[in-house]
């Protein structure tokens, strides 16, 4: 679970590389769940300087790449204005903003996650 916003907190950075490493050292990754300002995560509107990383696109590629479920909480997305298409559709919203690789979902996703799952690892408050 990823509880804090790109570029605001280490966070982030340290959940992918988490995950990055778990990974090729041959675990399994049932979701990653992005909660409170860990939504932030989500926008493919971010546009950090080209000598930076891109973390939305760090997280999208370990979903495109390796079929890692990246999982946006619903209400925390909404608040924070990260909508994807149905969801901007539903609000009235002229636009949506959410990466590739991710969705929206409830805790419900988190819920299942933890029972799947051997750990639930937290990053961030």
């Amino acid at each position: 679970m990823v509880n804090e916003g790109p570029y605001t907190h280490q966070a982030s950075d340290s959940a992918y590389h988490f995950a990055e490493a778990a990974l090729r050292a041959g675990h399994e990754i049932v979701r990653v769940f992005f909660y409170h300002d860990g939504v932030n995560n989500g926008t493919r509107l971010s546009v950090p300087p080209q000598d930076d990383r891109n973390i939305s696109e760090r997280w999208s590629a370990l979903a495109t790449d390796k079929g890692v479920e990246l999982i946006l909480c619903v209400a925390a997305a909404q608040r924070r204005g990260i909508l994807d298409a149905d969801e901007a559709k539903r609000a009235g919203k002229d636009a949506d903003n959410m990466s590739r690789g991710f969705q929206i979902s409830g805790l419900g996703q988190l819920i299942d996650a933890g029972i799947q799952a051997d750990r639930l690892i937290v990053f961030g408050d």
